[in-house]
């Protein structure tokens, strides 16, 4: 009765947090998480901590709580001892081909089943390095939060790691298997052609994902009217000022996943998102608060904005309509989409870059060697 009574109560301090934790997962996170780890997260929320980096960071912390208690039978000791982060690692990346002749190695199988019965482990075999990683980060994030020291810098931890990462090495996933590059955006387009609201209000949110340099689906989310300015029309072509015009506007992103909220970060949005959004904001008769909000069965729209996985829904759906596999695009690929589109165009990367808001040159970069690859002739040697 008393573990009852304490859960109820975390899922009602959890409820403070509705805005930033998913409410789905708040009885979830109340079981797992403790008093402690609640009043933590209540800390972090009001100190100004970015919503994505809050939402992993709970997310996180709910899954170390449950392996502790299931590897240890016991929560999270603050500060972590040493030996408990090196176990930690060894049960989360380890090697595949060793496992087949030692049981032992890896993670125990109990652990794991006892993981998977409460949805907090979901694939087999080794975790992917980037999210081991993560954990860790957010481990150590924790500490320093909680004031206290922990060994996370130990260099038998980071030997650990490192030796850990290169058994279990294997090959990094895409946030979306494929990009929505302008060839698929024009076919995702094609299904919000109707006079239906919802088919208004996607083909808007789509033109202003990718138009906006492929904007990040929490981005989308939560962008608001108070956020938008508008310009002066430009002309179409940059180079002859009495090419016909085109409509303006700017989007002051505020807080993103790489700026803060007094960050003054800035893109430019021409032609034909803007009428896109335009258009919506009119039929929808929005003209404070959130930009793109839920509509239901009969049309009827919500006060209450999209959520990022709503975004990422719509994303899928249009694809299943275009006659594409929905399994192969995630939201992600709008941004991804952006930047190859802008390769492939001849776009400056410093430009492009600046209109994404990409921080890393080589992450950037990327996306522009993979759509050169593609018309390069050193694939085409043995044709």
């Amino acid at each position: 009765m008393l573990s009852a009574d304490s859960e109820t109560r975390r899922a009602l301090q959890l409820d403070a947090l509705a805005a930033i934790l998913p409410l789905e997962r708040r009885d979830q996170l109340a079981k797992i998480l403790t008093d402690d780890d609640v009043a933590t997260l209540r800390h972090l929320a009001q100190e100004g901590l970015g919503e994505n980096s809050l939402r992993a960071l709970a997310s996180d912390l709910a899954y170390l709580e449950a392996w502790a208690i299931a590897a240890t039978g016991s929560p999270l000791p603050w500060p972590a001892p040493e030996a408990l982060t090196l176990k930690f690692v060894a049960q989360h990346l380890w090697d595949p081909a060793q496992r087949e002749t030692d049981a032992a190695h890896g993670m125990p199988d109990a652990i794991a089943a006892a993981l998977r019965l409460d949805g907090h482990l979901r694939s087999d075999g080794p975790h992917a390095p980037s999210t081991v990683k993560r954990r860790l980060a957010h481990w150590a994030t924790l500490h320093r939060w909680k004031g206290l020291m922990g060994p996370f810098t130990a260099p038998s931890l980071r030997t650990a790691v490192r030796l850990a990462v290169r058994a279990s090495a294997r090959p990094r996933r895409r946030k979306s298997q494929r990009a929505v590059t302008r060839d698929i955006l024009d076919r995702l387009l094609a299904t919000c052609r109707s006079d239906r609201l919802s088919d208004t209000r996607d083909l808007a949110l789509l033109l202003i994902a990718f138009g906006s340099g492929g904007r990040r689906r929490s981005e989308i989310a939560r962008l608001r009217v108070e956020q938008l300015s508008e310009e002066a029309p430009v002309p179409l072509d940059p180079e002859d000022l009495n090419s016909p015009r085109l409509p303006c506007l700017t989007i002051t992103l505020g807080r993103t996943k790489t700026a803060m909220a007094n960050d003054d970060a800035r893109v430019l949005i021409v032609g034909p998102p803007v009428e896109a959004l335009r258009e919506w904001l009119e039929r929808a008769n929005i003209s404070k608060g959130a930009v793109f909000r839920a509509i239901d069965r009969w049309e009827g729209l919500s006060d209450r904005a999209l959520t990022p996985q709503a975004v990422n829904l719509i994303l899928k759906r249009r694809c299943a309509q275009a006659g594409l596999n929905p399994w192969e695009f995630s939201a992600h690929g709008l941004r991804s989409g952006y930047l190859t589109e802008a390769a492939r165009n001849g776009v400056p990367l410093p430009a492009a870059m600046q209109q994404s808001q990409h921080r890393s040159v080589q992450q950037a970069a990327g996306y522009y060697n993979d759509a050169e690859r593609q018309f390069s002739q050193a694939a085409r040697l043995a044709l």
